[in-house]
């Protein structure tokens, strides 16, 4: 695995992102889960603007983001990561696993205390334990990827 690069991270509420930043998060996330996972799916659920934004940049492009809710919608009152991506260019690099870190970092400091929900595809559930994820549900179908949730205590 090749060493992890230098990563600018931007934190932000949807209302504070650029009409450039929003374009280029749009795209990633169309590019990874539409065209490569080839997901049809609507990106655009309604959730993006009550959403905490991470966005991760090498050399200024942005390569890898997640959306964070101190809040799952929906949810118990637990704190929630997703939409977690990272561009095909920089896998391989650890940047994934710094992605997630810094997510979870980030969810202690607007929701601390409270555990953290995730839906991973079912593929990536070792990488998520690995994180101190723990599964909670069977396996079952969302968006035509299979997922199961899983849950970080605070002190994971």
């Amino acid at each position: 695995m090749a060493a992890v690069v230098a990563i600018e991270w931007s934190w932000r509420r949807f209302e504070a992102l650029s009409a450039g930043e929003l374009y280029e998060l749009m795209g990633l996330r169309q590019r990874v889960f539409v065209l490569e996972q080839r997901c049809a799916y609507v990106d655009a659920d309604g959730l993006d603007p009550v959403a905490w934004h991470l966005l991760g940049r090498r050399g200024g492009e942005l390569i890898a983001a997640a959306r964070v809710f101190d809040r799952r919608p929906g949810g118990d009152g637990e704190a929630s990561i997703g939409r977690v991506v990272v561009d095909r260019s920089a896998r391989g690099a650890g940047i994934g696993r710094a992605l997630m870190v810094e997510a979870i970092r980030r969810c202690g400091d607007v929701a601390p205390g409270r555990d953290v929900f995730i839906q991973a595809q079912a593929h990536l559930e070792r990488f998520y334990g690995g994180l101190g994820f723990r599964r909670r549900s069977g396996p079952y179908l969302f968006d035509g990827i299979v997922h199961v949730d899983m849950t970080r205590g605070p002190g994971d």
